[in-house]
This record gives structure tokens, C-alpha cells and sequence, in this order.
């Protein structure tokens, strides 16, 4: 490739470049593709050398060669859930003929080809079965037809220009490709992923009507002329959207259930009491207050001492606790053919210690709401 090539290629590519100066994408694997999607690229295509036949009798079995050109594609396709998308493209290519070789005579050659026209392709996507970091690899295949123009060509001999042959014919053939490339999301945008293409195309062989001058003076004939070996390598970058459906909302919090009111209360005595606290009475309170807001069948009121005295005065004195907190329920609204009241002693202590000793989390009435 000359630098005329090179400074030509590098001016195909600023599409490209621009398209670069996006935000950068994500460094995650481009999800899967869902459905509707559309894209688009450009770059740079080479074209191998085309072999050319005279086809009107002139020997000529040579070969046209050309500059690096320009491609673009843009598609339309739908993608289903196991990987596996279909596509129709349309395409073009337009590259620069710069020489002829092997004729029988030395030759210059120019003008353009451009090609152009409609293929359908069948990819899949290795995002559910490879998870590639970065970005997400695919392969295709497709099948089509393709314009090919000949716009100014012209084949001369050097130096004198004689024998030549010039052409503007457009004809066509099928054609067929062969797709690698990958995907890299752009997080800015939900469905909107950058790609990387190499693409192979091949065109079927063509024939063009051309004029013909075989010297100087003579008149202009009509020929025809055969090309073949069509084959086309492209590099493009693009950018692809998937017509992505809204993400679904977020989840609503979960209700918080509402606290259930408590079925069980302690309210502690001073030693050798039977006294109500200002504390203790809150708690019952609360007891009366919450046993409005549940269903029961009955309300316990259980006494408890500790071990500081005998067992009959310890007894006793349960006894007497139970019965100023039923008193106090009572008072708070409690109707006092719901309360049971019973003393246990000593017994069933809270805080397991042996005989004689004063401990307050024993000294307790206990109120159950069953």
C-alpha cells in the first residue's frame, strides 16, 4: 500500500474515529441481543486483484488491481433468546482502480467500481454459551446479490494509449459473505453496543459491454469483457441498537408487619414487697392497654418470690403480689372474671440460686394473655 493508499484509508476511517469519541464502553460483556435490533459501520476494503477476459475476440486474460476503498453497512435484524439472529443488510463498497497487469501489452488502468446491493445474513452470538470478558464475540454467514458499476473505467496501453477499452456498464451477480466480529456496550445508553467487524464478501463473475479502440484512427467497436474472482475484505467499525423493552420496576418493599401486641409481662417487686412501683404499673398498663387489641380466653396473673425466706411465707407473699397486680388490672379496665390469679412460691425461679437468696429478677408477678 502506497502513502497515497494509506492518507486515503485513514480518511474512510474518521466515521469511525469519531464514533470512537463516544463514552467508553463498558468493560463488562455486552448482553445478549433480544429482539429488534438495527446497526450500522464503515472502514476500509480491500479489493483483490479481479481477473479480466476479453470476451470478443481480442486476446486479453489479465487482471485489474485497485486502491484500498471504502465500505459501509447497515442492517436491520431480530435476535432470539438462544443466540441465533437474522438480518437483512444492505451494503457498498467503492474502491479505486489503479492498474492492469498481464494483457500481452503494458497498460494503465482507472475509473471506479462501486458496488452495492442487498444480503441476508444468519449470525450467532457466543454471549449465552462463552462469556468472553469485555466484549461479546459472534459469527455469520449470508447470501445476496450485489450491484457492481464499472463508473469511468478505462484500460490503455502506455504509451501511446492504444489499444484501449473504457466501460460504465453496471451489472450484477449473487454474492456471499462470511462475518467475524464483537460487541462492546455502551453504558451511557441501554441496547447501544459499539462493534468490530472483519467481513469477507465474494462476488460472482460479470460481464460488462465496453468501446473498444483497437489504433489510432480506428473506429470504436463493442466488446465485452469478463470479470471474476470478486473478493473483498473489509474492516468496520460501527454501532448496534437493541430495541430493548423498559427494565421491569423495582420490586415494592416488602410490607412491614404490623408488631403484634405482647402476650407476656413482667412486673418486678422490692424485697419483701407486695407493693406496686410507678414502673410496674406501667407495665400493667400496657398488659390492660394491649389485651383490648387480641382475642383471648383468659389472663394469667402468676406470683414468684425469691429464696430469701421459708417456703409457707414465700407462698404467701406470691400470693399477695398476684393479687395487687389482678387489682391494678382491674382498675385499667380489665374485667375481672377474665383474670386467673395463682402464687408459686419460690418456685419456677428465674434466675436459678440456692435457698436464702435475695434475688430481684425472682421477685416477679408474671401476666400471660392466652
Amino acid at each position: 500500500m502506497n502513502l497515497r493508499s494509506a492518507a486515503y484509508a485513514v480518511t474512510l476511517l474518521t466515521p469511525g474515529l469519531a464514533a470512537a469519541q463516544m463514552p467508553l464502553p463498558s468493560m463488562q460483556p455486552a448482553p445478549p441481543l433480544n429482539g429488534l435490533y438495527i446497526g450500522a459501520g464503515v472502514g476500509v476494503n480491500w479489493l483483490q486483484n479481479e481477473h479480466l477476459i476479453n470476451t470478443a475476440g481480442t486476446a486479453i486474460n489479465g487482471s485489474i488491481s485497485s486502491h484500498v476503498g471504502m465500505a459501509g453497512v447497515a442492517s436491520i435484524g431480530y435476535a432470539l433468546p438462544n443466540g441465533l439472529r437474522f438480518e437483512l443488510e444492505g451494503d457498498l463498497r467503492n474502491n479505486p482502480i489503479n492498474a492492469a497487469h498481464d494483457l500481452g501489452f503494458p497498460a494503465v488502468a482507472g475509473g471506479r467500481e462501486r458496488k452495492y446491493g442487498p444480503m441476508v445474513n444468519v449470525l450467532y452470538d457466543f454471549s449465552n454459551l462463552l462469556p468472553v470478558p469485555y466484549f461479546a464475540p459472534y459469527v455469520g454467514v449470508g447470501v445476496g446479490y450485489q450491484w457492481a458499476r464499472m463508473s469511468g473505467l478505462h484500460v490503455n496501453g502506455a504509451p501511446t494509449g492504444f489499444p484501449a477499452f473504457t466501460s460504465g456498464d453496471t451489472t450484477g451477480a449473487i454474492a456471499y459473505q462470511f462475518i467475524l466480529g464483537g460487541a462492546v456496550p455502551i453504558p451511557a445508553v441501554r441496547g447501544l453496543a459499539m462493534t468490530a467487524e472483519y467481513r469477507f464478501l465474494g462476488v460472482g463473475s460479470r460481464t460488462y459491454d465496453v468501446a473498444a479502440v483497437a489504433a489510432p484512427g480506428e473506429a470504436v467497436v463493442p466488446g465485452r469483457v469478463k470479470l471474476g474472482n470478486d473478493f473483498n475484505h473489509a474492516l468496520l467499525i460501527g454501532l448496534r441498537y437493541n430495541f430493548l423493552p423498559p427494565p421491569p420496576p423495582p420490586p415494592a418493599p416488602a410490607p412491614v408487619p404490623a408488631q403484634a401486641p405482647a402476650r407476656s409481662y413482667l412486673v418486678f417487686f422490692d424485697w419483701d414487697k407486695a407493693t406496686l412501683t410507678d414502673r410496674a404499673r406501667q407495665i400493667i398498663r400496657e398488659a390492660a392497654d394491649n389485651s383490648t387489641k387480641v382475642q383471648y380466653t383468659r389472663i394469667e396473673v402468676n406470683g414468684y418470690t425469691d429464696t430469701s425466706g421459708t417456703k409457707q411465707y414465700n407462698q404467701g407473699l406470691s400470693v399477695r403480689r398476684a393479687r395487687a397486680v389482678q387489682a391494678e388490672l382491674v382498675k385499667d379496665g380489665v374485667p375481672a372474671n377474665a383474670i386467673t390469679i395463682q402464687g408459686f412460691g419460690d418456685t419456677n425461679l428465674l434466675v436459678p440460686t440456692g435457698p436464702g437468696v435475695r434475688e430481684p429478677q425472682n421477685r416477679r408477678v408474671e401476666i400471660i394473655i392466652r
